[in-house]
């Protein structure tokens, strides 16, 4: 039995930080993963679907060039190649994992464990590991939705489409989320005709009603059939998939050669004892954990997907070197998960961070808004791309972000500078007293904080 200070058991990229930063901070530290390591981001989640999209986008591209005084003919794309490259990728990244783990002394047992004790983790291969602090960061699998027909072939979730070396012809997308709407962006580039089914009024429900509307518009006018408001009732051969109005339940059909289920995630914390150990769930199977992911079990902590505070890859990462932190007795502080950037790889990319207005104006606060249109923005237009908008919500007693919204190239990365100020918790007006270089799309940052003071240069003059 081998004795270690802290045991990770999951390597996705909340358990395999852990464990580096655990070693960092001194501690004798084990991981256990049973598949690849980097999880479900790195092989069945992030990187697979962007490296998916950005093939889709060259090809998308080339196809396009006309307008930029560059034609191309005969453009023509090999799926097959296109899932070989994106499997390259993945297993680059696993790679450096592994050798990152090895040169950080940490030991990496390629293992299934399950939990017999709040200090004690069995292994598959019959060997049992002892530690003073247990990390958990077994992540999460894509949701089953009870629906009839769902075991027929051609019938996938985003695991079983990543594995598919032959494209569709035509992919019906149960769920609007951004699972569903990001698969859909990558399909509609290459050409394939795509219909989503959402239960809900709108797709990306979560995010702000500005951002959702332009979405679906996009998305329209790029051909992709959104059928929303109905219940999917039934998938038969074909594959058919009949569904019914949440509204009115008039019935409707729709028919395609794949269907992908993209109902979200569930997290995996069944039959690996956790409630043999004690550890407390919700009725949805997601670990009630504390402001520093502490269970109420002593000594065992919950991190990423499992905890259920949000199913994103970096906050699992944040997670997890805030958990290495308290444990080797170093200050640290609890997330603030309103200052955490959520994104959409859709086209144009789309991100947020904090409160929509609806959510804002919810507080009761005086909200304000600022919005400024990538169609101003210089960059945006040499690029051919200035579809889209960066919003504020702000408090317009304090000038305090509430939240940002932001469609248009670069988006994703672009969250990340009102993430920070608010971190600082810094104001509207400091970002728009912020010099941003010239030209870059980081500009309508600037400029949408410059219309929440109605001094934005660079926008028309607002009506009265």
């Amino acid at each position: 039995m081998q004795k270690f200070d802290a045991i990770v058991v999951g390597g996705g990229p909340g358990g395999y930080e852990c464990a580096i930063r655990l070693s960092q901070n001194g501690l004798k530290t084990a991981l256990v993963e049973e598949t690849e390591l980097g999880g479900t981001c790195l092989n069945r989640g992030c990187i697979p679907t962007k490296t998916l999209l950005h093939s889709a986008d060259i090809y998308h591209d080339a196809k396009n060039g006309a307008p930029f005084g560059v034609s191309a003919d005969n453009v023509t794309f090999d799926y097959a190649k296109i899932i070989e490259r994106k499997n390259a990728v993945s297993k680059q990244l696993s790679n450096g994992v592994a050798f990152l783990e090895k040169s950080h002394g940490v030991t990496v047992f390629a293992d299934h464990a399950t939990l017999t004790d709040r200090q004690t983790v069995h292994l598959a291969g019959g060997e049992d590991l002892t530690c003073d602090h247990l990390i958990v960061a077994t992540g999460s699998s894509p949701a089953r939705i009870p629906i009839p027909g769902v075991d027929l072939p051609g019938v996938v979730d985003s695991t079983g489409l990543l594995n598919m070396t032959t494209c569709p012809k035509h992919i019906i997308i149960v769920g609007g989320g951004v699972i569903g709407v990001e698969f859909a962006t990558f399909f509609y580039r290459l050409g394939v005709p795509v219909t989503i089914v959402e239960m809900l009024d709108r797709l990306l429900g979560p995010l702000d009603k500005d951002v959702t509307s332009f979405v679906e518009a996009e998305l329209k006018s790029c051909g992709v059939e959104l059928v929303l408001g109905v219940k999917v009732e039934s998938i038969e051969d074909g594959l058919k998939v009949h569904y019914a109005s949440v509204k009115d339940g008039a019935k409707g059909t729709v028919e395609g050669d794949v269907v992908l289920m993209a109902g979200g995630r569930a997290p995996n914390t069944r039959g690996i004892g956790l409630d043999t150990i004690g550890v407390k769930m919700d009725r949805k199977g997601f670990v009630e954990v504390d402001g520093l992911c502490r269970t109420n079990v002593p000594g065992v902590y919950a991190i990423g997907d499992i905890n259920g505070k949000m199913q994103l890859a970096h906050v699992a990462s944040a997670q997890g070197l805030l958990v290495a932190d308290h444990i080797a007795g170093k200050p640290c502080k609890q997330l603030h998960y309103e200052r955490i950037p959520s994104c959409v790889y859709c086209n144009p990319e789309t991100a947020m961070v904090g409160l929509t207005e609806e959510q804002a104006q919810a507080t009761g606060r005086d909200v304000g808004v600022g919005t400024f249109s990538l169609s101003g923005n210089g960059k945006a237009l040499t690029m051919g791309e200035n579809k889209g908008f960066a919003k504020f919500v702000y408090d317009k007693a304090t000038d305090e972000i509430l939240g940002f919204h932001i469609i248009g190239p670069r988006a994703t990365d672009l969250a990340a500078e009102v993430a920070a100020v608010m971190e600082c918790e810094g104001t509207v007006a400091e970002i728009g007293r912020t010099v941003h270089p010239h030209p870059t799309v980081s500009e309508v940052v600037m400029e949408a904080a410059h219309v929440c003071h109605s001094t934005c240069v660079n926008a028309p003059k607002p009506r009265r």
